[in-house]
């Protein structure tokens, strides 16, 4: 019907300009296009959209949507050089066609991540790795006096108090690392495998650090008393903590160490090298992020168990979630147990029930925390037992010492382990990272 109206109105414009004789193509295109609504729309007011115009406005939106791609290439190059991420910054700006490669602004922008990556430097000297319990959002509820808050005080952190430290690091020039990025098993030309030490190149004046937290279980907790008791997605697939407020309801969000952390590197880019998030270990006897899961025991036993299927399931979302954003997810063994005291048959059993159920939901590992900081001997056949297992970074306990030897088949590397009885009786063994003092919760 529209269709109808325009040509009536473009054959009764027609006529009336027949009528009055005389009129230019000019005078005649522009009382036809007051008459059907396209004033100034198209060039010389045709009518309709000539050859040479489609082709003029086909070379136009070619032209924004180079400019567009080329602007996407540019702000993704650059979200890795804020990271000191030079090498696959310089490898974004690479991959484009060569109708965008001659810009100039790529070229500057190249140019710019080039002598970024060149004035990186090789670091020599410890690097540090400091370990996390549990963190407690509402300092109110966990502190309220029942039999559980001496326990809080003593064992846990809270989420202002990692806040601060991690702006205390930040402040004092650390960088975040990945503990893949100091050594790695390197195979030569005759096929043997060797853990080797790979060179750390950082910012002039940066230095790195490691951070992590300790046995994700949430089982130490009680619901209600201001602390998260599991891990969730969000509706982005976001990792949060969820945890139940005064008034009984559950929230998710910042709530503990790893959305904390994750927002702390959005916030400040540059504190994150090369895009290196922490690293969680977990064990399983007690369940995995908040959650049970089914143990081949009882698996077997109830096979069609939805309960625990469908557990199993979210652990194994959450950690695919947490692999992709960068995150490492370390052993902590099946019971979270003394090894150094255990029978090689209990060792062996320890190992194999976490890989077989936990480390089948969570993803293959090749990071060790030992609990308590209980280390096997090296050389042993556990150690052994271990390597041959995949796990070759194996990281102990030491208060105030930063330690790591490479052997010919590990990394070891001690941690030094936060919660709040160091940080009221042994506030020295930080005062490198940040001032305890400063930084203690007032409701402590």
């Amino acid at each position: 019907m529209k269709r109808k109206i325009r040509t009536a109105a473009i054959s009764m414009t027609l006529g009336m300009a027949m009528l009055l004789g005389g009129c230019t193509r000019s005078q005649i295109n522009y009382q036809i296009a007051e008459a059907i609504g396209t004033d100034g729309k198209y060039e010389n007011n045709e009518p309709v959209e000539t050859p040479l115009m489609a082709e003029q406005r086909k070379l136009l939106e070619e032209s924004e949507s180079e400019e567009a791609s080329l602007m996407e290439v540019l702000q993704e190059a650059e979200r890795y050089a804020k990271g000191y991420n030079f090498e696959d910054a310089i490898a974004v700006l690479d991959a484009v066609p060569d109708s965008m490669a001659r810009d100039a602004r790529l070229q500057e922008a190249k140019e710019r991540y080039e002598k970024g990556d060149s004035s990186l430097v090789n670091w020599t000297g410890d690097i540090p790795h400091l370990c996390f319990p549990t963190l407690i959002y509402d300092t109110m509820m966990a502190f309220d006096g029942d039999a559980k808050a001496a326990d809080y005080n003593t064992t846990l952190v809270t989420c202002d108090e990692f806040r601060d430290i991690l702006q205390s690091l930040y402040d004092k020039g650390y960088m975040l690392i990945d503990i893949h990025s100091i050594a790695a098993m390197v195979t030569d030309e005759r096929g043997t495998s060797s853990m080797e030490e790979l060179s750390l190149r950082l910012p002039e004046g940066k230095k790195p650090i490691v951070l992590s937290q300790d046995n994700l279980n949430y089982s130490t907790v009680k619901n209600g008393d201001g602390i998260a008791t599991k891990l969730v997605l969000d509706e982005e697939g976001e990792v949060k903590a969820q945890y139940t407020d005064s008034e009984g309801h559950d929230a998710a969000g910042d709530y503990d160490f790893i959305p904390i952390l994750d927002s702390f590197i959005e916030e400040h880019p540059d504190f994150s090298f090369k895009g290196a998030r922490g690293i969680v270990s977990v064990s399983g006897s007690e369940g995995v992020f908040g959650y049970k899961i089914s143990s081949g025991e009882d698996a077997s036993a109830q096979p069609s168990s939805s309960l625990s299927q469908g557990q199993d399931q979210t652990v194994k979302d959450i950690a695919d979630a947490l692999r992709a954003d960068g995150w490492s997810i370390a052993c902590a063994g099946w019971s979270h147990s003394y090894m150094n005291d255990m029978s090689m048959e209990t060792f062996s059993g320890e190992i194999d029930d976490w890989l077989r159920n936990v480390g089948s939901l969570t993803g293959p590992s090749d990071i060790l925390f030992y609990p308590y900081g209980a280390e096997v001997e090296y050389p042993g056949e556990k150690l052994d037992y271990l390597v041959n297992h995949g796990f070759c970074y194996l990281c102990g306990l030491w208060g105030d010492t930063d330690f790591r030897e490479l052997g010919d088949t590990y990394l070891r590397m001690t941690r030094r382990f936060i919660d709040g009885y160091t940080l009221i009786n042994a506030p020295g063994y930080f005062s490198q990272f940040f001032d305890a003092a400063a930084i203690r919760d007032d409701d402590r």
